[in-house]
């Protein structure tokens, strides 16, 4: 008898609710069909060999990158086939949010600073595509202070160039992910007046599970002609053999780009693959978590 008459209590407390609010149950409902799920991981790291890709470290952990480059594999057995020459860029990478990032380094070649800001425009989602790919919008700075006695014009301003990106990705599934960026450098100085200051480049690359723990990774970055002239730069070509070994992924790249920074090996590289100026390298980061780690955005 007691348990009927709290039936009936509980009957009539949900029809006072629904007099009160009609609408309550339906907004619930809506609500629970427009939750969706924000797909993560798109990318194993924050480069696919050279190009950028739209993860980046999250709130509060910073990330030590090592980027590392050999001399070309055809300068023969007297240089070890590239391994007496090599190109070296560490990095800090650092999330201030779990939106906004930023980033600087130092290059051996050129002897190059760099810096970078990257900002999470967008995430893809899983459930009713209402977003089908994630953006990540991104722009650096770089300034070469190699010596140069034959060029005292090469003032401050002058070794300085910039670029500007548009990061776009879709993850098709656990095994395949692409990105494309449409890209603008900057450059301060040209070798001639036929040449342009401004620059405009289409790069594309892509992730391609192999193993659980191996991947291939493949970019290509695309300089329309009769913008830089002079010194008629090669379109930068370059794939990754990816290991993830636990706390890192590290990378062994194959690239005709020595250089790892984007206003140079989109606009500078001269490398041929027919040629054999293939530069072998790896990439490496470690992150380290400064502050309590959060839930990713």
């Amino acid at each position: 008898m007691k348990s009927f008459a709290l039936s009936i209590i509980f009957l009539l407390a949900i029809n006072i609710v629904k007099a009160q609010d009609p609408a309550l149950l339906d907004v619930l409902g809506d609500s629970a069909k427009q939750k969706t799920t924000q797909v993560v991981g798109t990318f194993k790291g924050t480069r696919i060999v050279n190009l950028q890709t739209v993860e980046q470290v999250s709130k509060g952990a910073l990330s030590f990158v090592i980027q590392h480059r050999f001399g070309k594999l055809n300068s023969g057995a007297y240089n070890f086939f590239g391994m007496d020459n090599a190109t070296l860029r560490l990095a800090f990478d650092y999330g201030l949010t779990d939106r906004l990032a930023i980033g600087v380094g130092r290059s051996s070649y050129l002897k190059t600073f760099d810096g970078f800001v990257k900002y999470k425009l967008t995430r893809q989602t899983e459930e009713n595509e209402s977003m089908p790919v994630s953006v990540s919008l991104l722009g650096t700075i770089n300034h070469y202070t190699q010596r140069f006695t034959d060029k005292p014009y090469l003032t401050t301003a002058f070794r300085t160039s910039y670029s500007f990106q548009a990061l776009i990705a879709r993850k098709f599934s656990n095994a395949l992910s692409l990105e494309i960026a449409p890209t603008f450098l900057r450059y301060n100085l040209v070798p001639t007046v036929n040449d342009k200051n401004n620059v405009f480049a289409i790069a594309a690359g892509g992730r391609v599970k192999l193993t659980k723990r191996t991947a291939l990774s493949m970019e290509y970055n695309y300089l329309p002609g009769n913008q830089l002239v002079t010194d008629k730069p090669t379109n930068s070509f370059s794939f990754g053999y990816d290991i993830e070994t636990g706390g890192h992924v590290f990378q062994l790249v194959f690239s005709n780009s020595q250089s790892m920074l984007e206003t140079q090996y989109i606009g500078q590289t001269t490398g041929k693959w027919g040629k054999g100026d293939i530069y072998f390298g790896f990439n490496m980061a470690r992150d380290f978590t400064l502050g309590k780690k959060k839930k990713k955005w």
